[in-house]
């Protein structure tokens, strides 16, 4: 059986609905000692029925039944426990979002690596994220992507300074990029690259890379971090 309490002029009644109609009432002090319990009682009974008389099963089952709560699609994310370098698993997640930090990261991924092989394309995210935690750069993922951006062909990131415009033309590429971001960002491991702060291609052999350590190479990216000083006897 449910039973509805409605507060209406100075009373609480309780019905019960369904059944045989039952109420207990408790009607506050009067104001006029002189006037009869009972008629003020079968007042307020008469405003209630009437009351009830107009709300729809609808609009009552509304009334009586508590919120629920809305749980938001970002906050829904999953945060795997393994992560699976694969195309085919990251389809499978949910569309990412974020705000201005996910979109620099995703962005990152897409121009750098969107032909890279998925675990290079964590890798790339990986640089980035392993940057932010470092004292030598900047400790936003917006600042190391932009880091050097206004000068041309010196920046840190090359789509950031090569003066093409940054315009995403395979949405399919850009959905992957956006995932992997969105997943190094809520936490998931850092497993691609053991720590590296720098990358480059095949292609080219800049001087700084004979002085870092290489950690891996995947796809045509080869990755590097700044070897662990040797501390002086």
């Amino acid at each position: 059986m449910r039973v509805l309490h409605v507060w209406a002029q100075g009373a609480v009644v309780v019905l019960a609905l369904g059944g045989m109609a039952h109420a207990d009432v408790s009607v506050s002090q009067s104001k006029h000692p002189d006037a009869s319990v009972d008629s003020r009682l079968t007042r307020l009974l008469g405003v209630e029925r009437t009351a009830f008389t107009s709300i729809t099963p609808n609009k009552l089952e509304q009334i009586i039944t508590p919120p629920t709560t809305v749980v938001r699609k970002q906050d829904a994310y999953p945060e795997p426990k393994k992560l699976e370098y694969r195309a085919s698993w990251l389809s499978e997640l949910p569309d990412a979002e974020g705000g201005k930090q996910w979109q620099c990261l995703a962005k990152a991924v897409y121009f750098e690596a969107r032909g890279e092989p998925i675990k290079g394309q964590f890798g790339v995210a990986e640089v980035v994220l392993n940057r932010v935690d470092s004292s030598g750069f900047p400790d936003t993922v917006c600042g190391v992507v932009n880091q050097g951006a206004h000068r041309r062909n010196a920046c840190q990131f090359s789509f950031a300074c090569d003066g093409a415009a940054e315009t995403i033309h395979n949405e399919a590429a850009y959905e992957r990029a956006g995932k992997i971001a969105r997943l190094l960002l809520d936490g998931a491991p850092r497993k691609v690259t053991d720590g590296a702060t720098y990358f480059h291609t095949r292609w080219v052999h800049p001087s700084w890379s004979h002085h870092f350590k290489h950690t891996t190479t995947v796809g045509a990216h080869l990755f590097y971090r700044v070897p662990a000083r040797v501390a002086a006897k």
